[in-house]
């Protein structure tokens, strides 16, 4: 049997690619990816109002598919309008809260602290990812060469900004002096990772910040990233990503979140920490080091699983 082809639509964050892909490549289906845009004053009207009609997405999309993979509110009305055009010979699958009636996806992936409910709805522990163990193993080298064999490894990854954290510099220097009191004073090296969302002033801060033993990588580097990943001994991300978390939480290894004041309520944050708390899988960052293990959380897999006994079933002519 011949794979399927699928379609991603995202508006082309880090986390969000990060899903899409990991689901598709775990359907493994060939896809190709839409980069979203909408047209006018779409793009600041909630999807629930908004028409499903093609003029509001700048997008033209004329390949064919069997399954359409969405996630980001911009992606939205763009899946709505391919299933209302191809009907039951696509299957349209949306990550996160569509923020409109479940009952236009096939399937709606969501994480247990948006807690949403229905008979098409599959919940999980976190974001699903494109991470997988396999990829982790292959890219252990890339850092290598550059990691002192006396010291332990904590890899130390950096989001950015968003409508919840600000990433002022009082704060990521509070954060640097505990990563630096954590862990660098007590033998460690540390891997500095930057993400998409990193502002290159960050970047220059870490530089100047951590001395000249420690790692900071200083541009997007996936490889890098995964090397980071699995060289660690312990694991630091910053509190703005639950993506990254949850990428992170499928090596096993122990996690600190590295918190900082919120500048507007954030409830599904929250939620997520305590969740992922009672899973074992995280800490808040402080000034001590503990070991301690729990399941390696692979949700891709999981959901993937489920899905791939469904599509079986299923006759697209």
């Amino acid at each position: 049997m011949s794979k399927l082809k699928g379609l991603l639509l995202t508006e082309g964050m880090h986390g969000m690619v990060s899903q899409v892909e990991g689901l598709a490549k775990a359907l493994n289906l060939n896809f190709i990816h839409e980069k979203i845009e909408l047209n006018n004053f779409w793009k600041f009207l909630p999807p629930k109002i908004t028409p499903v009609k093609s003029f509001v997405f700048k997008n033209k999309i004329n390949q064919h598919f069997n399954i359409v993979i969405s996630c980001g509110r911009k992606s939205v009305i763009p899946s709505l309008y391919l299933k209302n055009k191809y009907k039951s010979k696509i299957i349209n699958i949306h990550i996160q809260d569509p923020k409109v009636s479940l009952n236009n996806f096939d399937f709606v992936i969501a994480p247990e602290h948006d807690r949403i409910t229905g008979s098409n709805v599959l919940t999980t522990k976190g974001a699903i990812h494109y991470l997988t163990k396999d990829e982790l193993v292959l890219s252990q080298n890339y850092l290598k060469s550059k990691i002192d064999p006396k010291k332990k490894i904590v890899s130390f990854i950096i989001g950015g900004p968003n409508k919840y954290y600000s990433y002022n510099d009082r704060v990521i220097d509070g954060i640097f002096s505990r990563v630096k009191k954590s862990f660098v004073q007590n033998n460690y090296q540390a891997i500095i990772i930057p993400s998409m969302r990193t502002p290159k002033k960050i970047i220059e801060m870490a530089q100047n910040y951590f001395d000249n033993n420690q790692i900071v990588i200083t541009n997007v580097d996936k490889k890098a990233y995964l090397s980071s990943l699995q060289l660690a001994d312990h694991i630091v991300v910053t509190c703005d990503s639950t993506s990254m978390i949850s990428e992170a939480a499928l090596t096993g290894k122990p996690i600190y979140v590295a918190q900082m004041p919120a500048i507007k309520k954030n409830n599904r944050f929250k939620d997520f920490f305590e969740l992922f708390e009672s899973l074992n899988i995280i800490k808040s960052l402080g000034t001590s080091i503990e070991d301690w293990n729990y399941e390696k959380l692979d949700e891709t897999q999981r959901i993937s699983s489920y899905i791939k006994d469904k599509i079986e079933k299923y006759d697209f002519s």
